[in-house]
């Protein structure tokens, strides 16, 4: 008996595969991208720790973390520093710009939410916090109660960096920046006045003209100061030569009034740092300028186009209204 013919076999189809959710590639964790754009701005572990208040270990295991994430060498370890590789350098944009659109992101959420609560990151420049901020203080105490605001009192370029790099919020200083990316809010205008010792020819005169700056022995604060250069270009205005004597003593102005009461030269300060400065000191008079006077203007900063622009507009407007008892002169935005 005759067995029935096979039927031909089909050829096997092969399954389609799937990737089980457990063996897709992991994605960076925002903390690795902080940990290694922190040790690509400092090229130092315990820096960039420190910078990220985590634990050098921590640290470390994060950068590596990411490296083997990626499946790159970002970073070539000696014992003495630390290098970007070549892909290295190329991916510390990538963090940078992954981190810096994060950040947006979180900027637009607390705009998202009612005016003036939440946290506001202040940067003031050290030649106004110590007048200014007592103005600024009581206005967010009694108008804002739900604004935590953080004052972080530096010198202009160091604000800059934090503004455009997201550290900080909104800057309170002298203007004009020229910063690209950076806007301004003008508040106001004040005079410069002449510190003089009690005894010296120029003290307590209303007509100071200007060419009178050209041979004073001048006392300057240090290198990096917006008030420094702001004098200097006062000086050079009034035709000061560069052979003549600048002395650079202080790193505040509370000390370089005191050298000015010591006999030691004159020096132009702002008029709302006045009555702070010299009211208590005997040996010191003070000087004012014939018109032109001699001025600057302070201003509120933030980047371009920030979420929080109409805000910050606001309390532009409602600073200006609480400094009109001060000696400056009101600048409408």
């Amino acid at each position: 008996m005759s067995s029935a013919p096979h039927a031909p076999q089909t050829p096997a189809v092969p399954a389609v595969s799937s990737i089980a959710p457990g063996s897709r590639p992991r994605q960076p964790s925002l903390a690795q991208l902080r940990a290694f754009a922190a040790v690509a701005e400092h090229l130092h572990f315990r820096d960039a720790a420190t910078a990220l208040g985590m634990s050098q270990p921590a640290l470390s295991g994060a950068v590596s973390a990411l490296e083997d994430i990626l499946d790159v060498q970002l970073l070539e370890r000696t014992t003495r520093k630390v290098l970007l590789s070549p892909a290295g350098e190329r991916l510390a944009a990538r963090a940078r710009t992954v981190l810096d659109a994060v950040a947006a992101l979180m900027e637009e959420a607390d705009a998202a939410r009612a005016p003036f609560t939440g946290v506001l990151r202040l940067g003031v420049i050290p030649t106004v916090a110590p007048y200014l901020l007592p103005t600024v203080l009581r206005l967010v105490h009694d108008s804002y109660p739900d604004l935590d605001l953080q004052v972080h009192e530096e010198q202009t370029s160091s604000l800059l960096d934090g503004l455009t790099q997201g550290r900080l919020d909104l800057l309170l200083l002298a203007v004009p920046l020229g910063a690209p990316g950076v806007s301004e809010i003008p508040l106001f205008d004040e005079d410069f006045v002449l510190v003089t010792p009690r005894d010296h020819w120029l003290a307590e005169r209303g007509d100071i003209p200007r060419e009178a700056l050209r041979e004073l022995e001048l006392l300057l604060l240090d290198e990096g100061h917006c008030l420094r250069d702001q004098a200097l270009d006062i000086c050079r205005e009034a035709g000061r030569t560069t052979g003549a004597a600048v002395t650079t003593s202080a790193a505040g102005l509370s000390t370089l009034v005191q050298l000015v009461g010591g006999g030691m030269g004159v020096t132009l300060l702002p008029r709302t740092a006045l009555r702070v400065e010299t009211e208590r000191n005997e040996q010191l008079a003070t000087g004012h300028f014939a018109d032109p006077v001699p001025s600057r203007r302070i201003a509120l900063a933030m980047r371009t186009g920030a979420a929080r622009q109409g805000e910050f507009e606001q309390f532009a407007a409602a600073l200006r209204t609480a400094m009109r008892k001060l000696p400056v002169r009101i600048v409408n935005g």
